[in-house]
């Protein structure tokens, strides 16, 4: 896998983005891909309305050195990025970068980095912080955080753990975690909820125009992925300490492929938990989100497959959709 930008591809993607009423861009972090605050400010040049959803990882950089470079994209981009905390999932990879703090001991670490990274967007003035992972004396920024809504970026946090739930209402809007069925996550989000803190869902879609084009849409992905990816993937679930990852794999084990009439597992062994999906065609699909809703779930970060035909598809079938019965008097915002 290439981790070398492509700006001319990836521009075209965030203007058919914009194009299809997308809120925001997942620009994640990781060995694979490039590094995505500075391909956000090449991107960001060539866009006017789409968002960047950042991942950054603590560890990687000091708290002060990271709020001055939001704050200079934010600039950039005039306002037109969101972050997306990752406390880690693989140790392996982790240790690409020289972190070696176990998982708990990450969720600490990434506490101390977003209280300093709080109040140096609240202007709290010198900021001094000793803790255990980080120590800051006398810390301020003459770069300011760029926004005509916000006085700092919108922050979502991944992650399904007690420890990632607690985070999210401390230091988060958003809580993004991987679906299960509407029933079983409504207890778990119940607090995060009762914080005033949103919750949202990281999950496939596969949407066509029946639901037997998606059914069929779906099993071509895992057919394309092939025993090569499964066999992959044996190895990175073994090598994985996040409780979401565990727990997405274990349901795709557990249970049936279809959990409920919509979400399917089972692009999961081959694909990794992030492959479990919404499967359906339009109506269906809004049909689930609804379902979400009602329990509380406002937000969604999607992946497609293809993804330029998923989010067009999306933009022209499904969100209209949405949007005619949010009319028509739903909740859902």
């Amino acid at each position: 896998m290439s981790g070398l930008p492509n700006p001319d591809e990836h521009v075209e993607f965030c203007r058919r983005a914009e194009a299809s009423g997308i809120d925001s861009l997942l620009m994640a972090f990781g060995f694979t891909r490039p590094d995505p605050i500075t391909y956000s400010a090449v991107l960001g040049a060539h866009t006017e309305k789409i968002k960047f959803l950042v991942a950054v990882r603590s560890g990687i950089v000091s708290p002060t050195y990271f709020v001055q470079q939001i704050n200079t994209l934010s600039a950039l981009t005039r306002g037109r990025v969101c972050i997306n905390i990752v406390a880690g999932r693989a140790p392996d990879e982790l240790r690409y970068y020289g972190d070696f703090v176990s998982h708990d001991e990450r969720y600490e670490r990434t506490d101390e980095f977003w209280r300093i990274c709080h109040a140096l967007w609240r202007g709290d003035g010198p900021v001094d912080f000793a803790g255990q992972y980080y120590r800051i004396e006398g810390a301020k920024l003459n770069t300011p955080f760029v926004s005509d809504e916000r006085s700092r970026p919108e922050i979502y946090l991944g992650g399904s753990s007690d420890q990632a739930h607690a985070l999210a209402i401390r230091h988060a809007d958003c809580l993004l975690t991987l679906p299960d069925t509407p029933k079983r996550m409504e207890p778990k989000v119940r607090a995060v909820l009762e914080s005033g803190t949103e919750a949202g869902l990281l999950v496939t879609l596969v949407c066509k125009p029946t639901h037997a084009e998606a059914v069929e849409a779906a099993h071509a992905i895992v057919a394309s992925a092939g025993q090569k990816a499964r066999a992959t993937h044996n190895v990175l679930r073994k090598q994985s300490d996040s409780v979401g990852y565990t727990t997405t794999y274990d349901l795709a084990d557990r249970e049936s492929a279809w959990p409920t009439p919509y979400l399917w597992t089972g692009a999961v062994p081959y694909l990794g938990p992030p492959g479990i999906a919404l499967v359906g065609s339009a109506p269906e699909i809004v049909d689930a989100l609804f379902e979400y809703r009602a329990i509380g779930v406002t937000r969604f970060l999607f992946m497609g497959h293809p993804d330029f035909e998923q989010m067009t598809f999306f933009g022209e079938e499904v969100l209209p959709r949405v949007r005619e019965r949010e009319q028509a008097g739903s909740l859902l915002t």
